[in-house]
């Protein structure tokens, strides 16, 4: 973690109210694509943020570690998505669709979302958090409460869903392309 980001854990630790905003600013865009990924859609993701931003400042001081902050928050916002998730009775709103670009464009966020919600709801929030967020399976495994091993094989998993779902099109090459590109080679 860099060191400003560090510093400003431990000042709004201590209360400081513009040292916690700075903070969680920074973290804001990574919050939304999470949101958006596990309720579908944005005014859902807005409650779950506007939640979790209340939720650290009444809680940062229970963080042990400067260090671990963001998958703290993260873990946060995961509970905050499952609570308004439970609150909901249909589990799968779709916004509008987007037209997915032509097969001669470079795979896009657009394409990379529609790959991600091809896929079987127990891989999705696992692959957003691993190649949109950025976050370790070490640290997807302490948000989301299960074992490492679990993490891997449903990345794993995931991996092979996308490749068996797109391998008679230029997509597939786009996807595998794009997960090669991540450090993580498909096997065909």
């Amino acid at each position: 973690m860099r060191t400003a980001m560090k510093s400003l854990v431990k000042r709004a630790q201590k209360g400081d109210a513009d040292a916690f905003t700075q903070l969680m600013q920074s973290q804001m865009q990574n919050m939304y694509k999470t949101a958006r990924a596990v309720l579908k859609n944005d005014a859902d993701a807005a409650d779950a943020i506007a939640d979790t931003l209340l939720a650290c400042w009444e809680k940062i001081g229970q963080l042990r570690r400067a260090e671990f902050f963001r998958t703290w928050m993260t873990k946060i916002l995961i509970n905050k998505c499952n609570d308004i998730l439970r609150k909901r009775k249909d589990l799968y709103l779709d916004s509008t669709v987007q037209e997915l670009p032509s097969q001669t464009q470079e795979y896009s966020t657009v394409e990379w979302m529609q790959v991600m919600k091809s896929l079987d709801e127990k891989y999705q929030l696992i692959m957003i958090l691993y190649y949109v967020d950025g976050l370790t399976a070490a640290q997807i495994s302490e948000v989301l409460q299960m074992p490492a091993s679990t993490v891997r094989t449903r990345l794993a998993r995931g991996r092979q869903q996308i490749a068996e779902a797109y391998c008679t099109s230029q997509q597939c090459k786009n996807t595998t392309a794009h997960l090669q590109q991540e450090g993580n080679c498909l096997e065909s």
